[in-house]
Protein backbone atom coordinates (compact mmCIF):
# COMPACT_ATOMS: atom_id res chain seq x y z
CA UNK A 1 0.00 0.00 0.00
CA UNK A 2 1.65 3.32 -0.91
CA UNK A 3 1.71 5.72 1.92
CA UNK A 4 1.67 9.65 0.22
CA UNK A 5 4.24 12.16 1.36
CA UNK A 6 2.95 15.74 1.77
CA UNK A 7 4.56 18.81 2.40
CA UNK A 8 3.28 19.57 5.67
CA UNK A 9 2.16 22.73 7.98
CA UNK A 10 4.76 25.24 7.91
CA UNK A 11 3.78 27.58 10.22
CA UNK A 12 1.20 30.79 10.41
CA UNK A 13 2.08 32.27 7.80
CA UNK A 14 4.13 30.51 5.41
CA UNK A 15 1.95 28.28 2.28
CA UNK A 16 4.56 27.27 0.06
CA UNK A 17 8.13 25.66 0.14
CA UNK A 18 10.72 25.40 -2.46
CA UNK A 19 12.06 21.96 -2.32
CA UNK A 20 16.15 22.23 -1.92
CA UNK A 21 17.07 18.61 -2.38
CA UNK A 22 16.44 15.34 -2.47
CA UNK A 23 17.98 12.84 0.15
CA UNK A 24 16.54 9.62 -1.02
CA UNK A 25 15.81 8.52 -4.94
CA UNK A 26 13.37 6.65 -6.18
CA UNK A 27 13.75 2.90 -5.41
CA UNK A 28 15.81 3.59 -1.86
CA UNK A 29 14.42 2.23 0.81
CA UNK A 30 14.00 3.97 3.72
CA UNK A 31 12.90 3.75 7.45
CA UNK A 32 10.03 5.36 9.15
CA UNK A 33 10.71 8.79 10.21
CA UNK A 34 14.14 9.27 8.31
CA UNK A 35 14.75 12.60 6.27
CA UNK A 36 13.33 12.55 2.95
CA UNK A 37 13.65 15.74 1.53
CA UNK A 38 14.66 19.12 2.26
CA UNK A 39 12.03 22.00 2.08
CA UNK A 40 13.20 25.73 1.92
CA UNK A 41 10.74 28.20 3.35
CA UNK A 42 11.07 31.88 3.75
CA UNK A 43 11.92 31.18 7.01
CA UNK A 44 14.24 28.50 7.30
CA UNK A 45 15.12 24.83 6.20
CA UNK A 46 12.84 22.00 6.90
CA UNK A 47 13.67 17.94 6.23
CA UNK A 48 10.64 16.08 5.40
CA UNK A 49 10.67 12.52 7.08
CA UNK A 50 9.35 9.44 5.67
CA UNK A 51 5.73 8.63 6.80
CA UNK A 52 6.33 4.80 7.18
CA UNK A 53 8.96 2.36 6.10
CA UNK A 54 9.11 1.13 2.87
CA UNK A 55 10.54 2.34 -0.25
CA UNK A 56 10.58 5.38 -2.21
CA UNK A 57 8.29 4.47 -5.07
CA UNK A 58 7.80 8.02 -6.35
CA UNK A 59 8.84 11.69 -6.49
CA UNK A 60 6.37 13.78 -7.40
CA UNK A 61 8.23 17.23 -6.94
CA UNK A 62 11.39 17.68 -8.68
CA UNK A 63 14.24 19.95 -7.19
CA UNK A 64 13.49 23.32 -7.29
CA UNK A 65 10.41 23.34 -7.47
CA UNK A 66 7.81 25.21 -5.45
CA UNK A 67 5.16 23.57 -3.72
CA UNK A 68 2.51 24.17 -1.32
CA UNK A 69 1.16 23.09 1.98
CA UNK A 70 0.09 19.78 1.41
CA UNK A 71 1.05 19.26 -1.83
CA UNK A 72 2.00 15.97 -2.96
CA UNK A 73 5.59 15.12 -2.53
CA UNK A 74 6.06 11.59 -3.64
CA UNK A 75 5.11 8.25 -2.24
CA UNK A 76 6.00 4.97 -0.41
CA UNK A 77 5.17 1.62 -0.72
CA UNK A 78 5.21 0.21 2.37
CA UNK A 79 4.93 -3.75 1.05
CA UNK A 80 7.93 -3.45 -1.77
CA UNK A 81 11.71 -3.93 -1.49
CA UNK A 82 14.21 -1.91 -2.62
CA UNK A 83 15.15 -4.23 -5.79
CA UNK A 84 11.67 -4.33 -6.98
CA UNK A 85 11.36 -1.23 -6.93
CA UNK A 86 14.32 -0.17 -8.44
CA UNK A 87 13.37 2.03 -11.83
CA UNK A 88 14.74 -0.46 -14.53
CA UNK A 89 16.29 1.37 -17.64
CA UNK A 90 13.64 1.80 -20.47
CA UNK A 91 13.88 -0.52 -23.23
CA UNK A 92 13.30 1.67 -26.82
CA UNK A 93 9.94 1.07 -28.16
CA UNK A 94 8.82 0.19 -24.85
CA UNK A 95 4.70 0.35 -24.85
CA UNK A 96 3.00 2.73 -22.46
CA UNK A 97 1.61 0.96 -18.99
CA UNK A 98 -1.63 -0.34 -20.38
CA UNK A 99 -4.25 1.27 -18.90
CA UNK A 100 -7.70 0.16 -21.01
CA UNK A 101 -10.07 -2.08 -19.23
CA UNK A 102 -11.49 0.54 -16.89
CA UNK A 103 -11.71 -0.51 -13.35
CA UNK A 104 -12.53 0.96 -9.96
CA UNK A 105 -13.78 4.62 -9.83
CA UNK A 106 -12.01 7.08 -7.17
CA UNK A 107 -13.38 9.98 -5.51
CA UNK A 108 -11.52 12.99 -5.76
CA UNK A 109 -12.23 15.59 -2.57
CA UNK A 110 -11.00 19.10 -1.63
CA UNK A 111 -8.24 18.46 0.12
CA UNK A 112 -7.34 20.33 3.97
CA UNK A 113 -5.08 23.44 2.74
CA UNK A 114 -4.44 25.01 6.63
CA UNK A 115 -6.54 25.38 9.61
CA UNK A 116 -8.45 28.54 8.62
CA UNK A 117 -9.01 27.73 5.50
CA UNK A 118 -12.47 25.83 5.13
CA UNK A 119 -13.52 26.23 1.50
CA UNK A 120 -11.99 26.86 -1.99
CA UNK A 121 -13.24 27.87 -5.36
CA UNK A 122 -12.85 25.75 -8.79
CA UNK A 123 -10.17 27.98 -10.46
CA UNK A 124 -9.55 26.19 -13.55
CA UNK A 125 -9.53 22.21 -14.40
CA UNK A 126 -6.36 20.91 -16.01
CA UNK A 127 -7.72 18.56 -17.43
CA UNK A 128 -11.04 17.76 -19.06
CA UNK A 129 -13.50 14.79 -18.77
CA UNK A 130 -12.58 11.62 -20.79
CA UNK A 131 -8.97 12.68 -20.66
CA UNK A 132 -6.32 10.30 -19.43
CA UNK A 133 -4.65 10.94 -16.34
CA UNK A 134 -1.49 10.16 -14.98
CA UNK A 135 -1.33 9.39 -10.75
CA UNK A 136 -0.60 12.17 -8.92
CA UNK A 137 -0.96 14.73 -12.27
CA UNK A 138 -2.73 17.96 -11.48
CA UNK A 139 -6.00 17.99 -12.65
CA UNK A 140 -7.73 21.21 -11.14
CA UNK A 141 -6.36 24.06 -9.60
CA UNK A 142 -7.98 25.40 -6.45
CA UNK A 143 -8.06 28.44 -4.75
CA UNK A 144 -8.41 30.32 -1.39
CA UNK A 145 -8.07 33.33 -0.18
CA UNK A 146 -4.54 32.84 0.93
CA UNK A 147 -3.12 30.72 -2.15
CA UNK A 148 -3.72 28.65 -5.39
CA UNK A 149 -2.98 24.72 -5.27
CA UNK A 150 -3.46 21.78 -7.45
CA UNK A 151 -5.17 18.93 -6.68
CA UNK A 152 -3.19 15.37 -8.40
CA UNK A 153 -4.89 12.51 -9.16
CA UNK A 154 -4.96 9.73 -7.06
CA UNK A 155 -4.71 7.35 -9.46
CA UNK A 156 -3.97 6.70 -13.37
CA UNK A 157 -6.49 5.96 -15.24
CA UNK A 158 -9.69 8.86 -16.83
CA UNK A 159 -11.27 11.48 -15.33
CA UNK A 160 -14.97 10.17 -15.84
CA UNK A 161 -16.67 12.76 -14.35
CA UNK A 162 -16.40 16.19 -13.51
CA UNK A 163 -18.25 17.01 -10.25
CA UNK A 164 -17.98 21.04 -9.83
CA UNK A 165 -17.71 23.85 -12.83
CA UNK A 166 -14.87 26.22 -12.33
CA UNK A 167 -15.64 29.20 -10.30
CA UNK A 168 -18.09 27.37 -8.05
CA UNK A 169 -17.11 27.48 -3.57
CA UNK A 170 -16.36 23.88 -2.66
CA UNK A 171 -15.74 23.16 1.16
CA UNK A 172 -13.19 21.07 2.58
CA UNK A 173 -13.76 17.36 1.41
CA UNK A 174 -16.29 18.17 -1.08
CA UNK A 175 -16.50 15.48 -4.35
CA UNK A 176 -15.48 17.50 -7.62
CA UNK A 177 -14.30 14.36 -10.13
CA UNK A 178 -14.37 10.95 -10.31
CA UNK A 179 -11.56 9.00 -11.88
CA UNK A 180 -11.76 5.51 -13.26
CA UNK A 181 -8.22 3.71 -12.36
CA UNK A 182 -6.80 2.14 -15.01
CA UNK A 183 -9.15 2.50 -17.63
CA UNK A 184 -7.80 4.78 -21.70
CA UNK A 185 -9.20 7.08 -23.30
CA UNK A 186 -12.28 7.03 -26.01
CA UNK A 187 -11.39 7.84 -29.32
CA UNK A 188 -13.59 11.10 -29.14
CA UNK A 189 -11.61 12.30 -25.88
CA UNK A 190 -10.37 15.65 -26.17
CA UNK A 191 -6.84 15.86 -26.84
CA UNK A 192 -4.46 16.85 -24.04
CA UNK A 193 -2.10 18.65 -26.11
CA UNK A 194 -1.88 21.47 -23.88
CA UNK A 195 -5.24 23.26 -24.41
CA UNK A 196 -5.93 22.81 -20.98
CA UNK A 197 -2.30 23.28 -19.30
CA UNK A 198 -1.83 26.72 -17.18
CA UNK A 199 -0.91 29.45 -19.37
CA UNK A 200 2.87 30.50 -18.98
CA UNK A 201 2.37 34.13 -19.79
CA UNK A 202 3.71 36.36 -17.90
CA UNK A 203 1.35 37.95 -15.30
CA UNK A 204 1.37 41.46 -16.81
CA UNK A 205 -0.10 40.38 -19.67
CA UNK A 206 -3.39 39.27 -17.87
CA UNK A 207 -6.64 40.74 -18.88
CA UNK A 208 -9.67 40.26 -17.40
CA UNK A 209 -10.20 37.23 -20.37
CA UNK A 210 -7.64 35.44 -19.35
CA UNK A 211 -8.69 35.13 -15.90
CA UNK A 212 -9.75 31.97 -14.24
CA UNK A 213 -13.55 32.86 -12.56
CA UNK A 214 -12.78 33.11 -9.35
CA UNK A 215 -10.12 35.84 -9.54
CA UNK A 216 -12.34 37.21 -12.21
CA UNK A 217 -15.19 37.66 -10.50
CA UNK A 218 -13.19 39.96 -8.04
CA UNK A 219 -11.74 42.02 -10.26
CA UNK A 220 -15.65 42.65 -11.88
CA UNK A 221 -16.89 43.03 -8.69
CA UNK A 222 -14.11 45.44 -7.27
CA UNK A 223 -13.41 47.36 -10.50
CA UNK A 224 -9.73 45.97 -10.35
CA UNK A 225 -6.76 46.89 -13.57
CA UNK A 226 -6.45 42.67 -14.17
CA UNK A 227 -2.87 43.78 -16.31
CA UNK A 228 -2.00 45.07 -13.08
CA UNK A 229 -2.00 42.70 -10.56
CA UNK A 230 1.17 40.10 -10.17
CA UNK A 231 0.21 36.73 -10.81
CA UNK A 232 1.49 33.96 -7.99
CA UNK A 233 0.28 31.42 -8.92
CA UNK A 234 1.64 29.05 -11.92
CA UNK A 235 2.84 29.34 -15.02
CA UNK A 236 2.22 33.43 -13.39
CA UNK A 237 -1.44 32.88 -13.15
CA UNK A 238 -3.04 35.21 -11.30
CA UNK A 239 -5.03 33.53 -8.45
CA UNK A 240 -8.05 34.73 -6.48
CA UNK A 241 -6.00 35.82 -3.34
CA UNK A 242 -3.64 38.16 -5.72
CA UNK A 243 -7.03 39.77 -6.91
CA UNK A 244 -7.80 40.21 -3.49
CA UNK A 245 -4.42 41.61 -2.31
CA UNK A 246 -4.38 43.82 -5.42
CA UNK A 247 -7.36 45.66 -4.11
CA UNK A 248 -5.78 46.31 -0.43
CA UNK A 249 -3.02 48.13 -2.20
CA UNK A 250 -3.08 51.79 -3.72
CA UNK A 251 -2.72 52.10 -7.46
CA UNK A 252 0.70 53.68 -7.01
CA UNK A 253 1.76 50.69 -5.08
CA UNK A 254 1.46 48.44 -8.59
CA UNK A 255 4.92 46.24 -8.46
CA UNK A 256 7.70 47.71 -10.18
CA UNK A 257 8.80 46.07 -13.04
CA UNK A 258 11.84 44.31 -13.08
CA UNK A 259 14.70 45.88 -15.19
CA UNK A 260 16.09 43.78 -17.66
CA UNK A 261 18.82 41.82 -16.80
CA UNK A 262 22.13 43.27 -18.04
CA UNK A 263 25.13 41.59 -19.62
CA UNK A 264 27.59 40.72 -17.06
CA UNK A 265 31.20 41.89 -17.26
CA UNK A 266 34.90 40.22 -17.07
CA UNK A 267 35.03 39.44 -13.25
CA UNK A 268 31.10 39.36 -12.25
CA UNK A 269 28.91 36.58 -11.35
CA UNK A 270 25.27 36.21 -11.50
CA UNK A 271 24.46 34.29 -8.16
CA UNK A 272 20.28 33.50 -7.65
CA UNK A 273 19.07 35.17 -4.23
CA UNK A 274 17.95 32.32 -2.12
CA UNK A 275 13.95 32.23 -0.85
CA UNK A 276 15.59 33.32 2.23
CA UNK A 277 17.33 36.42 1.18
CA UNK A 278 14.21 37.25 -0.85
CA UNK A 279 11.88 37.29 2.15
CA UNK A 280 14.16 39.06 4.22
CA UNK A 281 14.79 41.92 1.76
CA UNK A 282 11.17 41.70 0.99
CA UNK A 283 10.18 41.75 4.95
CA UNK A 284 12.75 44.62 5.58
CA UNK A 285 11.37 46.63 2.91
CA UNK A 286 7.24 46.19 3.92
CA UNK A 287 8.44 47.09 7.33
CA UNK A 288 10.19 50.73 6.00
CA UNK A 289 7.30 50.96 3.80
CA UNK A 290 4.29 50.13 6.25
CA UNK A 291 5.86 51.64 9.96
CA UNK A 292 6.41 55.41 10.45
CA UNK A 293 9.87 54.22 11.83
CA UNK A 294 12.45 56.18 13.94
CA UNK A 295 15.41 55.52 15.93
CA UNK A 296 16.48 57.00 18.97
CA UNK A 297 20.25 57.17 20.93
CA UNK A 298 21.57 56.58 24.58
CA UNK A 299 24.67 55.31 25.25
CA UNK A 300 25.60 52.84 28.25
CA UNK A 301 28.53 52.52 30.72
CA UNK A 302 28.94 49.18 30.60
CA UNK A 303 31.22 48.86 33.93
CA UNK A 304 28.82 47.71 36.27
CA UNK A 305 28.06 44.83 33.88
CA UNK A 306 31.53 44.01 33.00
CA UNK A 307 32.54 43.95 36.70
CA UNK A 308 29.95 41.71 37.73
CA UNK A 309 30.89 39.22 35.18
CA UNK A 310 34.46 39.33 35.83
CA UNK A 311 33.61 38.54 40.06
CA UNK A 312 31.07 35.47 38.86
CA UNK A 313 31.50 34.03 35.48
CA UNK A 314 33.60 31.16 36.69
CA UNK A 315 31.05 30.45 39.49
CA UNK A 316 28.41 31.11 37.09
CA UNK A 317 29.73 28.86 34.56
CA UNK A 318 30.50 26.33 37.53
CA UNK A 319 26.86 26.13 38.75
CA UNK A 320 24.71 26.35 35.23
CA UNK A 321 27.14 25.05 32.75
CA UNK A 322 27.35 28.10 30.50
CA UNK A 323 29.26 31.48 30.49
CA UNK A 324 27.72 34.65 31.82
CA UNK A 325 27.41 36.76 29.04
CA UNK A 326 25.69 40.08 27.92
CA UNK A 327 22.41 38.78 26.46
CA UNK A 328 20.91 37.59 29.57
CA UNK A 329 21.24 41.13 31.06
CA UNK A 330 20.21 43.24 28.04
CA UNK A 331 17.00 40.52 27.43
CA UNK A 332 16.43 41.49 31.29
CA UNK A 333 16.93 45.08 31.32
CA UNK A 334 14.72 45.54 28.22
CA UNK A 335 11.89 43.33 29.95
CA UNK A 336 12.09 45.38 32.65
CA UNK A 337 12.25 48.32 30.34
CA UNK A 338 9.04 47.02 28.58
CA UNK A 339 6.70 46.81 31.43
CA UNK A 340 7.16 50.74 31.98
CA UNK A 341 6.75 51.47 28.45
CA UNK A 342 4.06 48.78 27.06
CA UNK A 343 3.92 50.04 23.51
CA UNK A 344 7.25 49.44 22.77
CA UNK A 345 5.47 45.67 23.34
CA UNK A 346 2.66 46.23 21.41
CA UNK A 347 1.55 46.17 17.55
CA UNK A 348 -0.99 47.50 15.65
CA UNK A 349 -3.89 45.60 14.37
CA UNK A 350 -6.01 47.18 12.13
CA UNK A 351 -7.28 50.31 13.81
CA UNK A 352 -6.92 48.60 17.26
CA UNK A 353 -3.66 47.94 19.43
CA UNK A 354 -2.76 45.11 20.96
CA UNK A 355 -0.97 44.75 23.96
CA UNK A 356 0.76 42.19 24.93
CA UNK A 357 1.41 41.40 28.84
CA UNK A 358 3.66 38.22 28.00
CA UNK A 359 7.31 39.12 26.90
CA UNK A 360 9.10 37.00 24.23
CA UNK A 361 12.45 38.47 22.95
CA UNK A 362 14.00 37.39 19.78
CA UNK A 363 17.65 37.56 19.54
CA UNK A 364 19.14 37.93 16.04
CA UNK A 365 21.26 35.83 14.69
CA UNK A 366 23.34 35.87 11.71
CA UNK A 367 24.34 32.92 9.56
CA UNK A 368 25.33 31.86 6.42
CA UNK A 369 22.06 31.88 5.02
CA UNK A 370 20.81 35.07 6.34
CA UNK A 371 19.14 36.29 9.20
CA UNK A 372 17.20 34.34 11.69
CA UNK A 373 15.35 35.64 15.24
CA UNK A 374 14.64 32.49 17.43
CA UNK A 375 12.25 33.78 20.04
CA UNK A 376 12.68 33.40 24.23
CA UNK A 377 9.62 32.89 25.69
CA UNK A 378 8.40 34.59 28.64
CA UNK A 379 11.90 36.03 29.12
CA UNK A 380 10.45 37.85 32.26
CA UNK A 381 9.80 34.01 34.24
CA UNK A 382 13.16 32.54 33.36
CA UNK A 383 16.65 32.49 35.32
CA UNK A 384 19.57 34.60 33.84
CA UNK A 385 21.31 31.16 33.24
CA UNK A 386 18.15 29.51 31.24
CA UNK A 387 18.16 32.90 29.21
CA UNK A 388 22.00 32.60 28.52
CA UNK A 389 21.42 28.79 27.53
CA UNK A 390 18.44 28.93 25.38
CA UNK A 391 19.97 31.95 23.41
CA UNK A 392 23.42 29.35 22.94
CA UNK A 393 21.03 26.78 21.78
CA UNK A 394 19.44 29.01 19.19
CA UNK A 395 22.79 29.93 18.01
CA UNK A 396 24.02 26.49 17.54
CA UNK A 397 21.04 25.57 15.81
CA UNK A 398 20.81 28.40 13.82
CA UNK A 399 24.22 27.87 12.59
CA UNK A 400 23.36 24.15 11.69
CA UNK A 401 19.69 24.89 10.04
CA UNK A 402 17.95 23.27 12.79
CA UNK A 403 15.73 25.70 14.28
CA UNK A 404 12.02 24.90 14.18
CA UNK A 405 9.59 27.44 12.89
CA UNK A 406 7.25 27.82 15.26
CA UNK A 407 10.65 28.83 17.36
CA UNK A 408 11.04 32.04 15.46
CA UNK A 409 7.42 33.14 15.43
CA UNK A 410 5.38 34.97 18.00
CA UNK A 411 8.09 37.42 19.22
CA UNK A 412 6.80 40.82 20.93
CA UNK A 413 10.10 42.92 20.73
CA UNK A 414 13.38 42.17 19.11
CA UNK A 415 17.75 42.52 19.91
CA UNK A 416 19.99 42.57 17.07
CA UNK A 417 23.87 42.72 18.08
CA UNK A 418 25.86 44.34 15.48
CA UNK A 419 28.68 44.70 18.17
CA UNK A 420 29.89 41.33 17.42
CA UNK A 421 30.23 41.85 13.95
CA UNK A 422 32.12 45.73 15.38
CA UNK A 423 29.62 47.74 14.27
CA UNK A 424 29.94 51.25 16.26
CA UNK A 425 26.04 52.95 15.36
CA UNK A 426 23.18 51.37 13.38
CA UNK A 427 19.21 52.04 12.79
CA UNK A 428 18.02 48.53 12.71
CA UNK A 429 14.88 47.83 11.05
CA UNK A 430 11.96 46.84 12.84
CA UNK A 431 10.66 42.86 13.02
CA UNK A 432 6.91 43.51 12.19
CA UNK A 433 4.21 43.41 13.59
CA UNK A 434 6.42 44.80 16.58
CA UNK A 435 6.72 47.88 17.54
CA UNK A 436 10.31 48.38 18.78
CA UNK A 437 14.00 46.86 18.40
CA UNK A 438 16.72 47.30 20.03
CA UNK A 439 20.48 47.60 18.74
CA UNK A 440 23.41 46.75 20.62
CA UNK A 441 26.80 47.83 19.30
CA UNK A 442 30.60 47.36 20.38
CA UNK A 443 32.00 48.04 23.35
CA UNK A 444 35.15 50.96 23.23
CA UNK A 445 37.17 52.77 25.69
CA UNK A 446 35.92 56.38 25.29
CA UNK A 447 36.58 59.38 27.40
CA UNK A 448 33.41 60.41 30.17
CA UNK A 449 32.90 63.23 32.69
CA UNK A 450 32.14 61.48 35.57
CA UNK A 451 31.81 63.91 38.87
CA UNK A 452 33.50 66.87 37.14
CA UNK A 453 36.36 64.74 36.08
CA UNK A 454 37.11 62.70 32.30
CA UNK A 455 37.63 59.40 33.26
CA UNK A 456 37.64 56.21 30.55
CA UNK A 457 34.94 53.70 30.53
CA UNK A 458 33.59 50.98 28.55
CA UNK A 459 30.99 52.67 26.94
CA UNK A 460 28.30 51.41 24.14
CA UNK A 461 25.95 53.06 21.94
CA UNK A 462 22.39 52.00 21.82
CA UNK A 463 19.42 52.19 19.24
CA UNK A 464 15.65 51.55 19.63
CA UNK A 465 14.02 52.00 16.41
CA UNK A 466 10.12 52.35 17.30
CA UNK A 467 7.15 52.81 15.17
CA UNK A 468 6.17 56.16 15.25
CA UNK A 469 2.38 55.41 14.94
CA UNK A 470 2.43 53.87 18.73
CA UNK A 471 4.80 54.90 20.42
CA UNK A 472 5.58 58.29 21.07
CA UNK A 473 9.13 60.15 21.60
CA UNK A 474 8.79 60.59 25.09
CA UNK A 475 8.24 56.56 25.58
CA UNK A 476 11.29 55.47 22.96
CA UNK A 477 13.51 57.58 25.18
CA UNK A 478 11.84 56.73 28.52
CA UNK A 479 12.85 53.01 27.33
CA UNK A 480 16.61 53.51 26.91
CA UNK A 481 16.96 55.79 29.80
CA UNK A 482 15.55 52.94 31.87
CA UNK A 483 18.08 50.23 29.77
CA UNK A 484 20.63 52.35 30.65
CA UNK A 485 19.72 52.91 34.37
CA UNK A 486 19.54 49.08 34.55
CA UNK A 487 22.67 48.07 32.79
CA UNK A 488 24.89 50.64 34.73
CA UNK A 489 23.21 49.64 38.08
CA UNK A 490 22.30 45.61 37.94
CA UNK A 491 21.17 45.92 41.02
CA UNK A 492 17.81 47.64 39.92
CA UNK A 493 16.69 44.66 38.22
CA UNK A 494 16.81 42.80 41.05
CA UNK A 495 14.69 45.48 43.09
CA UNK A 496 12.52 46.11 40.42
CA UNK A 497 13.44 49.23 40.76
Amino acid sequence: MATEIRVPTLGESVTEATIARWMKHEGDAVNADEPLVELETDKVSVEVPAPAAGVLASISAQEGDTVEVNALLGAIDAEASAAAVKPAPKEENEPAPASSGGGEEIEVRVPASGESVTEADIGEWLKKEGEAVERDEPIVSLETDKAAMDVPSPAAGVLKEIKVKEGETVEVGALIAIIEAGAAPSASAPKSNGAAAPSAQPASTASSDTLSPAPRRVVAERGLDASSIQGTGKGGRVTKADALSAETKPSQAKAPTPSATRDLGQREERVKMSRLRQTIARRLKEAQDTAAMLTTFNDVDMTAVMELRASYKDLFEKKHGIKLGFMSFFAKACVHALKEVPDVNAEIDGTDIIYKDHYDVGIAVGTDKGLVVPVVRDADLKSMAEIELEIADFGRRARSGDLKLEEMQGGTFTITNGGVYGSLLSTPILNQPQSGILGMHRIEQRPIARNGEVVIRPMMYLALSYDHRIVDGKGAVTFLVRLKENLEDPQRLLLDL
